[in-house]
């Protein structure tokens, strides 16, 4: 094995998960703002924004670029099982209280266990092909539409933002948007003396405030996030090939577990953070949110690009029936029971779908 190779691209795949965090969040918040600044539907921003997988997106389009659809399919695969049972799983182990769920939840919820039946069955016939392909992302669009309209009349609430709040806060401070619920804080009361200071802390850091920043600003900020989340997307999907060759591990296995598991840490984070407040609904449509973008617009367009001819290099049924059992168990939970248990049993299937893939699956 060439050590100096595989130190290297291990560092590579490193810095580039950290790049793409970097990129989502700057992407996202920032066309928040300019949304607001340009009036935009807060419903659309929200639909739009809230369980976006644009660091997915981004590896998806490298990979295919790259001729690495498997890696680009099993990054797919792996991310849907990831959010379910190795992000949801902690937002349940960490609530505090009895866990329920409202009708959003459960919607979404059902929505994403018919789409992954779906793609399921398309995968297993291998007809994930340019017909089938547009098909999927003409899903997403009508899901973005559907999810608009619904939340306009007030049939829906939208779901959570599900990328983590790493950015600055003078970024999102301007127009005072937050993607992750924050404290709930109880009353303060402060004695007024003669010795009390004239502004409080929170007074003061109103009066310090900057003015906001300029459109062209954060039209600036954007396109850094977006070249950002373009260059990760490619020293990811570089090194985790190199990585693969280097183990002797197929593109897919490697996307199905280092580089998902890697792609998901935001929703990981806000998961464990939403789930520990007691917020259980953001936890179920930011993985629900999540999944959905995954298995129609990313699947749409690895299917548009095609497949790679290596039948040593494709999906097994195990790894479909894992990610549709995964599904089905989201659905049980939310409309049946969740409580801690339920939790550590899907940790549990998590660690034990990666040993499999190490072990019995590695290929």
């Amino acid at each position: 094995m060439d050590w100096d190779k595989l130190l290297f691209n291990a560092a590579v795949f490193v810095a580039g998960v950290f790049m793409l965090d970097y990129g989502a969040d700057r992407f996202i918040d920032h066309t928040v703002i300019i949304g607001q600044r340009l009036g935009v539907s807060q419903t659309i921003i929200a639909v739009l924004t809230a369980g976006a997988e644009y660091e997915e997106l981004a590896v998806v389009v490298a990979a295919v670029l790259q001729k690495q659809s498997p890696l680009a399919l099993g990054n797919v695969m792996g991310s849907t099982i990831s959010n379910i049972l190795g992000a949801f799983s902690l937002g349940l182990l960490l609530h505090p209280g009895p866990i329920a769920f409202d009708q959003s939840a459960k919607v979404y919820t059902a929505l994403l266990l018919s789409i992954t039946t779906a793609f399921s069955i398309l995968a297993y016939f291998n007809m994930l092909n340019k017909i089938t392909g547009g098909v999927l992302v003409a899903i997403f669009l009508m899901y973005i539409i559907c999810t608009c309209y619904a939340i306009h009349k007030g049939v829906m609430e939208p779901p959570e933002a599900s990328d983590s709040d790493s950015d600055s806060d003078d970024d999102t401070s301007d127009d005072g948007h937050s993607y992750l619920p924050s404290r709930p804080q109880g009353n303060r009361v402060q004695d007024e003396s003669e010795t009390s200071p004239l502004l409080t802390n929170e007074e003061a850091l109103v009066a310090r405030k900057r003015a906001p920043r300029s459109l062209f600003y954060h039209i600036s900020q954007l396109v850094m996030g977006l070249l950002a989340l373009t260059i990760s997307g490619y020293l990811l999907s570089r090194s985790a090939s190199v990585i693969a060759d280097c183990f002797h591990l197929s593109g897919t296995v490697v996307g199905l577990t280092v580089v998902s598991f890697a792609t998901t840490l935001p929703e990981k984070m806000v998961a464990i953070i939403s789930g520990s407040r007691g917020h259980s609904g953001i936890v179920v449509a930011s993985t629900a949110g999540s999944n959905i973008f995954l298995l129609t617009l990313c699947a749409g367009v690895i299917a548009l690009a095609g497949l790679s001819a290596d039948k040593s290099d494709h999906v097994l049924l195990f790894e479909l029936l894992f990610t549709w059992i995964s599904s089905v168990m989201l659905f049980l939970a939310v409309f049946v029971r969740a409580d801690r248990a339920v939790g550590a049993l899907f940790l549990v299937m998590y660690v034990a779908f990666l040993i499999l893939e190490f072990t019995v699956y590695r290929r």
